[in-house]
């Protein structure tokens, strides 16, 4: 019998708080029980396994970052849009990595899939910031695909403590966001 009161909603959250904690590969149905106070059967009352699992955490990480980029770039164009989404990126990604990282290589389910709708509107953000750079229709996938892994290099080596000299990553940051700025407007 599942816990009184405990909804699939909080258990995909604490989830989503293991992942930051221990790292989405972490994630286990017998350590989400141990930190719910539940036995492990108990979940699959909530879930349907740990691959359901891992796709509603996706979909709540990519739902959570999409949200913040939307509320980023609300009223912004050119450099300012851009640089309030990638700042905005790079805050959830540093604090929320192990999240972020149940949005890699996630796949969607169909088209009426929460994830699927969820990455659409964070694709139709940047790409709206990137319109703003004149951006055609022809080349806005590559130019996603531009700001997306540059943006993901940066942040996860950031949350992962990848930058171990003097130099300050905020700095680099303003530096890397600069270079793209003035590559699209090349």
């Amino acid at each position: 019998m599942p816990r009184v009161g405990l909804t699939g909603d909080e258990v995909v959250a604490a989830a989503a708080g293991l992942a930051d904690e221990f790292g989405f590969q972490a994630v286990t149905m017998g350590l989400l029980a141990e930190r719910l106070g539940v036995r492990p059967p108990s979940l699959y009352k909530h879930v349907g396994g740990l691959a359901d699992l891992q796709h509603r955490l996706a979909t709540l990480a990519m739902t959570e970052f999409g949200e913040v980029i939307r509320d980023a770039v609300q009223g912004k164009a050119g450099f300012d849009a851009l640089a309030a989404a990638l700042t905005a990126a790079r805050a959830y990604v540093t604090a929320h990595p192990g999240r972020y990282t149940a949005t890699i290589g996630a796949e969607f389910t169909g088209l009426d899939d929460p994830l699927l709708t969820a990455g659409t509107r964070v694709i139709n953000s940047i790409a709206a910031v990137l319109r703003g750079y004149g951006i055609g229709e022809d080349e806005m996938d590559h130019a996603i695909r531009t700001i997306r892994c540059t943006l993901h290099g940066f942040a996860m080596l950031e949350a992962s403590q990848g930058f171990q000299w003097n130099a300050d990553p905020d700095k680099s940051f303003d530096w890397m966001i600069r270079f793209i700025d003035r590559g699209l407007r090349g």
